[in-house]
């Protein structure tokens, strides 16, 4: 069994990898898998799937509600030859206009949450929304994820990512996580497992699914204090980071000691526009979508961004956001 999340590659053509087979014998068919209540559709538009509203259909789309769907979809993949590209939010990821192949496994209808009053230990299922994890936090009392009210993603990928804000991040409190190995098999990894490092784990890039985690929270605070303290970090980033386009939040990693953001700004970039995709007036490290945007121009802007900011500096600039697909050099 193969799971993996495709990498980018640049190529000429803008036509998907031809399917197997195997698939092209149901091509165009809804696919019922048996024993659940699970529908695995062809040719989906991504596009509603990512923050950046970009990107082409997907071979084959199915969004499990429970591990019992998530397992029998990966058992699909498997039967059928197909790749597997994991889903979540869709809110750190480029689709290329290609769209792509194989089967994609959208995870934002795994959801559920259990609050450990006594001992502060939160366990939540890999779809459930960041932002909205901050917000029961902070309603129960618990302190130590107030940070993560602005982070547009889903448990599972934050995860994957080590994402974090205002001096936070998820490996400070990360207890374990729940994992569909390659193998069919599930297991619970710890924070020792996955080697945490900036805006990193070693289950990134790997062929493993987070289907929940757990993270160790403080309890027994004020929730109204925890509340406002929450509200005062989503202000912040309403503030100072644009989220009136739609953005995949940062685009580049930041290269300490400097700010990915002052890089670009100081290499003259801001407001930068490459057909409807612009380096936002407001934070050079996001690029965002001014409308009809397309992922290749999103894709062009970020390679000439890294272009400048190396003429200029001589740092080259990692993308934290994970492009997926084909794409096509301008």
């Amino acid at each position: 069994m193969t799971i993996f999340s495709a990498d980018t590659y640049i190529c000429d053509s803008e036509k998907l990898i031809a399917s197997s087979k195997k698939t092209a014998q149901v091509d165009n068919k809804v696919i019922y898998l048996p024993g659940t209540d699970c529908v695995v559709r062809p040719k989906v538009s991504l596009a509603g799937y990512t923050s950046y509203r970009v990107g082409g259909p997907a071979e084959w789309y199915v969004a499990p509600r429970d591990i019992t769907a998530l397992e029998a979809s990966i058992r699909y993949a498997y039967e059928q030859s197909l790749p597997v590209t994991v889903l979540g939010a869709g809110s750190n990821l480029l689709v290329s206009d290609c769209g792509i192949s194989g089967l994609v496994i959208g995870t934002r209808h795994l959801r559920h949450s259990h609050f450990e009053e006594e001992t502060g230990l939160v366990t939540v299922a890999a779809g459930e929304a960041i932002p909205g994890l901050a917000w029961q936090a902070a309603e129960h009392g618990f302190q130590g994820f107030e940070w993560a009210v602005g982070i547009p993603g889903t448990v599972g990928g934050a995860v994957v990512m080590n994402a974090g804000a205002h001096n936070g991040c998820i490996a400070d409190i990360f207890v374990s996580a729940e994992v569909l190995c390659e193998d069919g098999t599930l297991r619970t990894f710890t924070s020792e497992d996955l080697g945490y490092t900036y805006r990193t784990s070693k289950l990134q890039g790997g062929k493993n699914i987070v289907t929940q985690a757990t993270f160790q929270l403080q309890p027994g605070a004020d929730p109204a204090v925890v509340t406002a303290t929450t509200k005062h970090h989503k202000e912040h980033r309403l503030n100072t980071q644009p989220y009136d386009k739609p953005s995949c939040g940062s685009v580049f990693r930041n290269p300490k000691p400097y700010s990915a953001g002052w890089l670009i700004e100081q290499s003259g970039l801001k407001g930068y526009q490459i057909g409807k995709a612009q380096v936002a007036p407001r934070h050079a490290n996001f690029i965002i979508n001014c409308g009809g945007a397309s992922a290749c121009d999103i894709f062009n802007l970020i390679r000439h961004i890294q272009h400048n900011v190396k003429e200029h500096w001589s740092i080259a600039l990692e993308p934290e956001v994970k492009m997926i697909g084909n794409f096509k050099m301008a």
